[in-house]
């Protein structure tokens, strides 16, 4: 029998089919975040193999397989969050009044649509640019695990500036729910290789830019935070692959 928290957290993150949760109430949703790690696991773990598979014959396909099917088993939710942000902060540029009215607009934008088009060939041309370097195709576990408990401490430690699911997670939910799972990313990373904690910098500097630009998190704030992590990781683990060569 799964957890309850694995199960919502498994739904709400990815479209892999999940039995259903059986007297389900709101509180649940908080059991949900600490489970984001694993849930990030899981993502990881599907898009290494993709990667691995397009790798035997070309590292284009490497990058092409890996995105298809990050983006295939992620349900492009955090894309859409990321599309979202952009459009809202783009229309706030000229009056902030109008930052929450496009961000529950849910027509993209022309913000939006060149996000997307940078978010997915950013994360095409790092997987491909990764193959060819040789990484070890389970960093990309690390990669998205850490980006989703990146969205679990957001959550967690940030106000919830706009009704959604932002705030829905992190109801009733504590920062010290996630030790047991930084304790275990943080050692898993140092055992495989200590350049996976490099994780963390996207993932302090996106809090940071929540608290300064936004003064709190929302449900597409989070989903924006995860795509952007995950490309910023893989950026960084490239060029300390290619600085140590």
């Amino acid at each position: 029998m799964l957890p309850t928290g694995f199960i919502l957290a498994m739904t709400f993150l990815t479209r892999l089919p999940m039995p259903k949760v059986v007297n389900f109430q709101l509180s649940d949703m908080a059991k949900a975040v600490v489970w984001f790690p694993l849930a990030g696991v899981v993502v990881g773990a599907l898009v290494a193999v993709a990667w691995s598979l397009g790798k035997l014959v070309h590292p284009l396909l490497a990058g092409l397989f890996g995105l298809l099917l990050w983006v295939w088993v992620t349900g492009a939710l955090h894309l859409d969050g990321l599309s979202d942000l952009t459009d809202a902060l783009g229309a706030a540029h000229a009056d902030e009044e109008r930052f929450f009215t496009v961000l529950s607009d849910h027509h993209v934008g022309s913000f939006g649509v060149v996000v997307l088009v940078l978010q997915l060939l950013m994360k095409w041309v790092l997987l491909t640019l990764l193959a060819y370097a040789n990484m070890s195709a389970w960093w990309l576990v690390f990669v998205t695990a850490w980006a989703r408990m990146g969205a679990a401490w957001w959550s967690l430690s940030l106000p919830s500036i706009k009704p959604g699911l932002g705030e829905t997670f992190a109801w009733q939910g504590k920062v010290s729910q996630l030790g047991w799972g930084v304790g275990a990313l943080t050692l898993a990373s140092l055992m495989l290789s200590p350049v996976l904690l490099s994780a963390l910098v996207p993932l302090m500097l996106w809090r940071s830019w929540l608290q300064w630009r936004l003064g709190g998190q929302t449900g597409d704030a989070l989903g924006a935070g995860i795509e952007l992590s995950e490309s910023v990781t893989l950026l960084l683990l490239l060029i300390i692959i290619q600085s140590m060569v």
